[in-house]
C-alpha cells in the first residue's frame, strides 16, 4: 500500500488506461461511467506528475470527483448520439443470394415467415409473389428477408 502511496501519479494513470480498457474492450462503449473515470484518473495523474496537483490521497479523489462530473456533464450528450446511430445499408452474409421454393404468398407485409439457420425470418417482397415460386434472397435487414423471384431457375 506504501508503495501505492510513494507512486501516486503512476498508480492513478494505470488504474486510468485500466478503465478504459475495460470501458472500451469489454463493456464495448455501453455504459460511458468507465470512460469518464478513466479520462479523470489519467488527467489527474498527469497533473501530479506535471506538479499542477499535490501527491496526495485527497488531491486525488476531489479532482477526480470533479473532473469525472464535469465529463459526465460535457460529453454525456455527445456520447450518447455517437452511441446511437445506426449503420445504415444491408447486411451481407453467406446465405444473402440463398434459392428457395415458397410455402406461403409473399409480399410488402411481411406476413409470411421462414425458419433457417434456428432464425425465424419474415419475408418481404416489393412485388406480391405465389406460393410455389422459386426465390432468392435479394437483401437482408435485421430479422427481414427480402425475396425476389429467382430468373435462373424459371
Amino acid at each position: 500500500m506504501e508503495f501505492l502511496q510513494q507512486n501516486l501519479a503512476e498508480t492513478l494513470m494505470v488504474a486510468g488506461i485500466a478503465s478504459l480498457i475495460l470501458e472500451l474492450a469489454v463493456l464495448g462503449l455501453s455504459t460511458f461511467v468507465f470512460l469518464f473515470l478513466g479520462i479523470s484518473l489519467l488527467l489527474t495523474g498527469l497533473a501530479m506528475m506535471a506538479g499542477l496537483l499535490p501527491d496526495t490521497g485527497t488531491a486525488a479523489l476531489w479532482s477526480n470527483t470533479i473532473l469525472t462530473a464535469l465529463l459526465a456533464l460535457v460529453l454525456w450528450k455527445p456520447m450518447k448520439v455517437l452511441q446511437g446511430r445506426k449503420q445504415s445499408g444491408n447486411v451481407d452474409s453467406d446465405f444473402a443470394r440463398k434459392t428457395f421454393i415458397l410455402e406461403d404468398d409473399v409480399d410488402a407485409s411481411g406476413n409470411s415467415r421462414m425458419t433457417y439457420s434456428g432464425i425465424a425470418w419474415q419475408l418481404k417482397s416489393q412485388a406480391p409473389i405465389a406460393r410455389g415460386t422459386a426465390v432468392r434472397i435479394s437483401r437482408m435487414e435485421v430479422g427481414v428477408m427480402w425475396v425476389e423471384p429467382d430468373q435462373e431457375s424459371s
